[in-house]
């Protein structure tokens, strides 16, 4: 019977090696786009993530903070003047402008859900446990 247990652990052994092997692929296709970053500016992905060179990760960062600052602010103003600082009678709130409102403050969440996609070389995900303070002790 032990032998049967070992063969049953080599059949999901079995079953799971493709997955190690996307990640060997995936592996390589990131370190061989980090390796020509000084040359040229080829992105590889990660998980989740998108690897950049640290020139991109930067604007990118800035620039979708910005916009998403931006979108959220417009929209609670829009959202502000469409109800007449909050005190409109329902009859009296303009819906497109509150909708419009509604929309800026999406689009400012979006823009700035997609931006963390981007990462540079070495930067990790953020592991779902509160080991990482420990770690960086």
């Amino acid at each position: 019977m032990p032998g049967d247990g070992d063969e049953d652990g080599e059949r999901g052994r079995r079953s799971e090696a493709p997955a190690p092997a996307a990640a060997d692929a995936t592996d390589r296709a990131a370190s061989g786009s980090q390796a020509t970053e000084g040359t040229t500016e080829r992105t590889a992905t990660e998980g989740n993530g998108v690897i950049v060179p640290l020139r991109l990760y930067k604007t990118v960062t800035v620039f979708a903070t910005l916009i998403a600052v931006t979108g959220v602010l417009a929209g609670f103003v829009l959202l502000d003047a469409a109800t007449d600082r909050g005190q409109a009678a329902p009859g009296e709130v303009d819906p497109l402008l509150a909708l419009a409102g509604l929309a800026a403050i999406v689009l400012g969440a979006a823009v700035y859900a997609f931006s963390t996609r981007f990462r540079t070389r070495g930067m990790r995900k953020a592991q779902a446990g509160g080991n990482e303070g420990k770690e960086n002790e």
